[in-house]
């Protein structure tokens, strides 16, 4: 017998099992990536055992092979997390619990459990992502449930499983504008509206410290980092420097932060700005930072929703916390800038500093170097110019498979292997420049950037993450220096920029599509994944305030949210109400008592005519004959019992008229002894 046919004849509890278990695994499947591999593996092995006896009609196993496995995933977690505590322990003891349970669903009530824990695992999967993608594929999640919940409440017969989606999705499509008011409306205050803070692990194309070959790794991620909305003309590509943190202190390995400037003190920075401002809202994704990417150079604070931002004498900007959900700030920045002392000064002995004992041979280039440059005011700015004409005509190359460097890296830069990424490259220069006396240091971020032609967003990427270099230069202060444009102009241009490697599915797929039609449709999916972002995942209190701003409030608070929300719910359920009492007493109250018994024989699985008389449905239990139907309670069946009330509906219908003024109390006796029946409750 063919898949297909023998699906179609499996018993209802054979069949509801593997509907069910297939649920599951869709609610499972996205958040397998973030969970360690044992739990996967389990899971799965634990759900095909299940799958497998459901369809040999085999038993159950017993409650010690239940323990054991629950002492097996107990242990495993403590392993992996140290902990039962936490968002991960927790959510990977859930997935396990809840294929277990599934081992043990023997009645109405197991299998309840099963979907209660289903729902609550289906919202743990928005801890991992809260993408349109997750959102989608929790949407059918929530069907499905709803389909097999809907459908466990059909306990005699086998009912098509289609029927009971048809009744969930009018179930969903009824629950839609609950949820759309509760969207809108329900206060969104801290802390119990939002996701704990290790929620979103994100992924940064920076970090807090820059070991040579660190961020060469991150040239192949393809994932944005964050969108950027222009207010007017933006910037020249290559001039979209949006700045991360400053790295000074070098051990010889790595590039980490000053720590002496932990006191964070903006009028330090030595800052003036002239020319055209730039305004522009960042959307930064989850990074689990507190760094605030604002292009150079950026005076006044971001505007945060909730917060406030500092910036360290580096014009770093900070906030209080990190970036643990999606962020959305505005900006005002100046691409004509200065900073720092304009003299010599204490506080630019830290960017001299080197390791004793690391790269001589660069420190012999910068003797060498600082000998040819004639002396003079511009001194610094020349010995600059003469070690970038050194990596325009030096044979130096920009790759992004460099590979990881040795002990003396600047070395292996300058004299071995003449390629690198941006991080090589800006390192080298740095080096080079303290060893010539010469104040510098690494800068780390993002360049450049696209613009997304449907909804002028630009989006910046992983990939788009890169390190720079400043120098002080005596009359000028810091100025920023970009070696890698030298090497690579195409790198910070218009052009050529750096694009994450298909796999090779990928490739053979999109190898036969034509090249613009693939672009357009990555623009119009990420523009429509921005707008999700933008409308959705940041709808804040301040969103919420501004609707009732719009709607005549004149200062509204979150009291007003609850005040409207309340008058809403009031409103909505004052007008059910009236509608139900309306329905009521226009319908036929015998109809709607002879309805509601036909939906009970429906539920129970039987095929009923539209139009079937309540001896009509008797008939269908098996009863042909009302003389047959017993008299006596204590031998009538639950079949029988439901037929006798029939007949006895159907004549309260028929009763002589001077019967009729007792109708309404024969009938309130008729529906409490329809709630009692057991038979297709």
């Amino acid at each position: 017998m063919k898949l297909p046919a023998a699906l179609t004849h499996l018993p209802r509890d054979t069949r509801d099992t593997l509907f069910m278990l297939v649920v599951i695994g869709w609610v499972v499947a996205p958040m397998l990536g973030e969970l360690p591999l044992w739990c996967g593996v389990l899971t799965g092995l634990v759900m095909v055992w299940r799958g497998v006896l459901a369809w040999r009609g085999q038993p159950l196993p017993g409650k010690w092979w239940r323990f054991g496995l629950l002492a097996v995933a107990v242990a495993a977690t403590l392993i992996s997390f140290k902990t039962l505590l936490g968002r991960d322990a927790g959510v990977t003891l859930v997935v396990v619990l809840l294929a277990l349970k599934t081992l043990e669903l023997r009645a109405q009530r197991d299998a309840f459990v099963v979907f209660f824990l289903s729902f609550f695992l289906m919202l743990t999967n928005f801890f991992y992502s809260q993408s349109l993608l997750t959102a989608a594929a929790m949407l059918v999640a929530l069907l499905g449930l709803l389909t097999a919940l809907v459908n466990a409440h059909m306990p005699v017969g086998r009912p098509p499983l289609w029927h009971a989606a048809r009744i969930a999705g009018g179930m969903t499509l009824l629950g839609a504008p609950i949820m759309l008011v509760l969207f809108l409306l329900f206060p969104r205050m801290a802390p119990l509206w939002g996701l704990p803070g290790d929620a979103m692990t994100g992924r940064s194309g920076l970090s807090a410290e820059m070991t040579v070959g660190n961020i060469a790794s991150l040239a192949l991620d393809d994932s944005v980092a964050m969108r950027i909305a222009f207010e007017g003309e933006p910037p020249a590509q290559s001039d979209l420097y949006f700045r991360g943190p400053v790295l000074s202190n070098f051990d010889g390995i790595r590039w980490r932060p000053n720590e002496s400037f932990g006191v964070l003190r903006s009028a330090d920075a030595q800052l003036q700005v002239s020319g055209p401002a730039v305004r522009y809202q960042v959307t930064l994704e989850p990074n689990q930072r507190p760094w605030l990417l604002t292009l150079d150079a950026t005076p006044t604070a971001p505007e945060l929703p909730q917060g406030n931002a500092r910036m360290t004498s580096e014009l770093q900007w900070l906030q209080g916390r990190n970036a643990t959900e999606l962020l959305r700030y505005r900006a005002t920045s100046y691409p004509q800038f200065s900073h720092g002392p304009l003299k010599a000064h204490a506080s630019l002995t830290p960017y001299l500093a080197l390791p004793e004992g690391f790269n001589p041979r660069t420190r012999a280039l910068a003797q060498e170097l600082t000998a040819s440059v004639p002396p003079g005011g511009a001194w610094g700015e020349a010995l600059v110019q003469a070690t970038l004409e050194r990596l325009r005509t030096g044979g130096y190359v920009y790759t992004l498979e460099p590979g990881l460097y040795g002990r003396d890296s600047a070395d292996e830069f300058w004299f071995d292997r003449k390629a690198g990424f941006c991080e090589h490259i800006a390192a080298s220069f740095v080096i080079l420049m303290r060893a010539a006396n010469v104040p510098a240091r690494v800068v780390t971020g993002y360049q450049g950037g696209e613009r997304n032609q449907v909804d002028g967003f630009w989006t910046v990427r992983q990939s788009d993450a890169h390190a720079w270099t400043e120098v002080w230069l005596s009359g000028r202060g810091w100025v920023r220096v970009d070696p890698t444009s030298v090497v690579a102009p195409s790198r910070t241009g218009s052009f050529n920029r750096l694009e994450a490697p298909h796999g090779a599915i990928a490739s053979a797929i999109l190898g036969t599509v034509n090249p613009r039609f693939a672009l357009n449709l990555r623009a119009t999916w990420e523009a429509v994944n921005n707008r999700w972002n933008q409308w959705v995942l940041n709808y804040t209190q301040a969103s919420q305030l501004k609707l009732l701003q719009d709607i005549g409030f004149e200062s509204p608070s979150w009291e007003d949210l609850i005040y409207l929300l309340c008058a809403i719910v009031v409103t909505v359920s004052l007008a059910g109400a009236g509608w139900n009492a309306w329905e009521r007493h226009r319908q036929d109250p015998w109809l709607r008592l002879l309805a509601r018994a036909r939906n009970r024989l429906l539920r129970a699985g039987l095929t009923l005519p539209e139009h079937a008389t309540p001896r009509q449905l008797a008939q269908q239990l098996g009863v042909h004959d009302a003389k047959q139907v017993p008299t006596q309670p204590d031998t009538e069946t639950d079949a029988q019992a439901f037929a006798n009330w029939l007949l006895r509906l159907e004549a309260v219908r028929y009763a002589a008229a001077a019967e009729r003024g007792a109708l309404q109390r024969q009938l309130t006796i008729l529906r409490r002894e329809l709630q009692q029946l057991r038979w297709g409750a």
